[in-house]
Order: structure tokens, then C-alpha cells, then sequence
């Protein structure tokens, strides 16, 4: 199906808006998912034309994903990627288990950006970060689209990384989201040591309903946390 190519619009309305100069597009991938990580990009990348394709990462194929994603490393000024474990996403919620993936993301660019694009309606990040929320900017900004793609092939490759110990999962094809080889997998082994313990799937599972865990922090709220828990990114 053909697409719209990405566009600096938005680059250049915060730039004479706001003065900002230095703009990161940021993006998530894994916030559905049942395991592993959510996994945020930032990326900077000036008001050069882009490269040929690129676009919401949804949208592309694996095959084509992947060359995007290693032309990107080479094209952007700056990208980083910020990640929260799935203990980290029990214990806080997913509002501010995203907040404190992009932050991580945002805090490891080179240099500290003037103003943020956020994929989606929700600002998840806030005060002190200046934030331009876009709907569906995978699509139309350039830096949320090429956050996109490499926040979605570093989690991939991750994901498949963790599933060789576990196979019965396919990790690797379903990258920790639902599918029937994982609810299968799930109902007959129960829960990896990467799996979210806090979500309601585990309702459905009444042999390993017993590990579910309860939140004790209040959504969107984000206690002191040291590192990355249980992962090792």
C-alpha cells in the first residue's frame, strides 16, 4: 500500500515556534507486549532529506526494516535507546515505566535536546522535557519515524536473543506479544523470568494465577529506581 514519506513539518514549526534547535523524535515499541521490555528511541536528525522509504515501522516488512535501520545508524546525528524491564513495568505501571525508558533514551543522546516530538496523543515524559505530542508521527515526522524503525529492530533482535532458552515461546516471531504459540507456551509452562507478572492474561491462567503480582506504586507515579531491574541490557 503506498504512504506518505515523513517530513520535517513538524521539525520546523517547533523550530520557529519555539527556537528549539536541537529536536529528537521519540518513539516506542513494546508497550502491548505480554514479555520483555518497552523499548524507546530518541532520535535526532536534522532537517536532511531522509532515506528512501522510510516510514512507521509497522508498516515495513522485517526484511526491509532491517536495512532501513542499518542505514539509520548511519544517517542520524545522534540516537539512543532506553529500555524498561518487565519488573520495572510491575512495579510502576506502563505510563511511567515509558517515562522512564524514554528518559533513559533522552539522558544518553550526546547532546540534550531543546524540544521533544512523542509519537501518540499522551505525553508521557512532561516537565522538564518540551514536548510536541503528534498522532500518528511514526508516519508523518521524520525523526519519530526513524526512532521507530530502530526502536523496532533492537527489541526484535532482543526478544529473539532471550527466546533461545525458551523456544516453546517463539520469541523470536511473536517478540513477547500474544499469539497462539505463546498462550500455548504460557498455559503449559507458565511464565518466563521475562514476563510481566502485573497483567491481567495471567487471570485466564489458573495454574500460574499464583504468581500474578500487585502494584504497589501509583500509575504514573516513578519511585527511585537504580539501573534496570532483573535485565541486563
Amino acid at each position: 500500500m503506498p504512504y506518505e514519506p515523513p517530513t520535517h513539518t513538524v521539525e520546523r514549526s517547533l523550530r520557529a515556534t519555539t527556537g528549539a534547535k536541537i529536536i529528537a523524535g521519540v518513539d516506542e515499541v513494546g508497550r502491548g507486549a505480554w514479555a520483555g521490555p518497552v523499548t524507546v528511541c530518541a532520535a535526532i536528525t536534522g532537517l536532511r532529506r531522509p532515506p528512501t522509504g522510510l516510514t512507521d515501522s509497522k508498516l515495513l516488512t522485517v526484511k526491509r526494516r532491517t536495512e532501513l535501520a542499518a542505514e539509520l545508524r548511519g544517517w542520524v546525528t545522534s540516537y539512543a535507546l532506553g529500555h524498561a524491564s518487565p519488573e520495572e513495568i510491575d512495579a510502576l505501571g506502563m505510563t511511567a515505566a515509558l517515562r522512564l525508558a524514554a528518559v533513559r533514551a533522552l539522558e544518553t543522546l550526546p547532546v540534550r535536546p531543546d524540544a521533544v516530538i512523542l509519537d501518540g496523543k499522551h505525553d508521557y515524559l512532561g516537565a522538564p522535557w518540551q514536548v510536541r505530542t503528534v498522532i500518528k508521527g511514526d508516519q508523518s515526522c521524520v525523526a519519530v519515524a526513524a526512532a521507530s524503525v530502530l526502536a523496532k529492530v533492537q527489541r526484535d533482535k532482543m526478544m529473539a536473543e532471550l527466546g533461545i532458552d525458551h523456544a516453546d515461546f517463539a520469541f523470536a516471531d511473536n517478540a513477547g506479544y500474544p499469539s497462539p504459540v505463546h498462550k500455548a507456551a504460557l498455559a503449559e509452562r507458565g511464565p518466563t523470568p521475562y514476563h510481566r507478572l502485573s497483567w491481567a492474561y495471567l487471570d485466564a491462567l489458573p495454574r500460574w494465577r499464583h504468581l500474578k503480582k500487585v502494584r504497589t506504586w501509583v500509575e504514573g507515579s516513578v519511585p527511585e529506581i537504580e539501573g534496570q531491574l532483573g535485565f541486563d541490557f
